[in-house]
């Protein structure tokens, strides 16, 4: 992703003037990520407006991101816009996919980069940056359950209080059966995520949430709602009731609406108690986690080093006894050739005293040779 295309949407969008001498930021001081997660048709894109636009009334200093490469049309100016790096029907014509494979590998594709998102977010300013809007597909399971996914929210989670928004259409969640699809989907991206979640009611001006309230505390409530259908998802409704009971316990909620603003004090408000969650419960349980990572990959390094040494270690000693091995034929090669020599000279000794006595002896027969013929002539 080209890092120049960011930078100047974050210009154009909120004209803020960076400040490279400023102090290191603290964990307190690190904006609240928010990741606006929600099922197709629950407002989210209209809530990220509004949010925007109370922040802007609010003067408080954010950051919005979209991560739908899908959207036709923002209503509000993102800082960083999937659109500007990758286009989904140029993926969908090149790879030969369908709408929700171009959307996943266009996201799988603006993940690799990432990396740069994570430093204009984390690049100072004056005044810093407060909050930071993800909007996420419309699409929920491309984003909850993918590659890409799952390494974006593991980049901000780890580098700042990570928030998940689950957006739930409230009108549509007024039948008991669907409110209960809303709510496992919830408890699912949850454990998914192992992040604070707030559950954000949006249309209550169209119905309002106190039903779903209810439900969520009394058991008995949601039990007679659901008294009319006798059929078995009616039933299985009923018994995940009781099951998610505890998650109940633990979750916050706001009703609010995207558009008219109604609870937007109520959601920042809300937002800044599950930052302090994050950073009791969460933060620890991260840090936790990075050092039994780092204490495996630790392990692991110590194990290859052990066996590199062993094989280093084999490797000099198979040396060492080749050495061995030619000193020990040189020297029985130089003591061959020693006593080669020695044989040699002694043979040459004994030819050289054979040649001595071949030579008397001639020299005896040459003198009696001269005798006989010096007889002969007398004679």
């Amino acid at each position: 992703m080209d890092a120049a295309q960011p930078m100047e949407a974050e210009q154009r969008t909120s004209g803020e003037a960076s400040t490279s001498g400023a102090a290191q930021e603290g964990p307190s001081d690190k904006p609240i990520v928010v990741l606006v997660i929600g099922m197709a048709g629950s407002g989210k894109t209209t809530l990220i407006q509004r949010i925007n636009s109370h922040m802007h009334q609010q003067q408080l200093n954010g950051y919005i991101i979209n991560l739908d490469p899908a959207v036709s049309h923002l209503p509000y100016g993102a800082n960083v816009d999937i659109r500007d790096t990758v286009n989904y029907k140029n993926v969908m014509k090149q790879y030969g996919l369908g709408p929700n494979g171009g959307i996943l590998t266009a996201c799988n594709l603006f993940a690799t980069r990432f990396d740069q998102v994570i430093q204009l977010v984390e690049k100072p300013r004056s005044p810093p940056l407060q909050y930071v809007f993800a909007d996420t597909p419309g699409q929920i399971e491309i984003f909850t359950w993918s590659a890409s996914g799952q390494l974006v929210t593991d980049l901000f989670a780890s580098s700042f209080p990570t928030v998940v928004l689950y957006v739930v259409d409230t009108p549509r969640c007024t039948a008991p059966q669907t409110f209960m699809s809303n709510m496992l989907q919830a408890v699912s991206i949850l454990y998914k995520t192992r992040l604070p979640m707030l559950l954000a009611f949006n249309k209550v001006d169209v119905s309002r949430h106190e039903f779903a309230l209810e439900w969520m505390a009394d058991f008995e409530a949601y039990s007679a709602a659901l008294d009319a259908d006798a059929s078995y998802a009616a039933t299985l409704s009923r018994s995940l009731s009781l099951v998610l009971e505890e998650f109940y316990d633990g979750l916050r909620s706001v009703g609010l609406s995207a558009l008219t603003g109604e609870g937007m004090d109520e959601l920042f408000e809300a937002l800044g108690e599950c930052a302090q969650e994050y950073q009791q419960y969460y933060l620890p349980e991260l840090q936790a986690k990075q050092q039994r990572k780092e204490a495996l990959e630790q392990r692991r390094r110590d194990k290859e080093m052990a066996r590199l040494r062993t094989d280093m270690a084999g490797k000099a000693s198979l040396q060492d006894n080749a050495g061995a091995a030619g000193d020990s034929s040189s020297a029985s090669a130089a003591a061959g050739s020693a006593t080669a020599g020695v044989q040699q000279q002694q043979q040459s000794q004994v030819l050289e005293e054979d040649g001595d006595e071949e030579g008397s002896v001639d020299l005896n027969l040459s003198d009696d040779s001269l005798g006989s013929d010096s007889y002969e002539q007398k004679q």
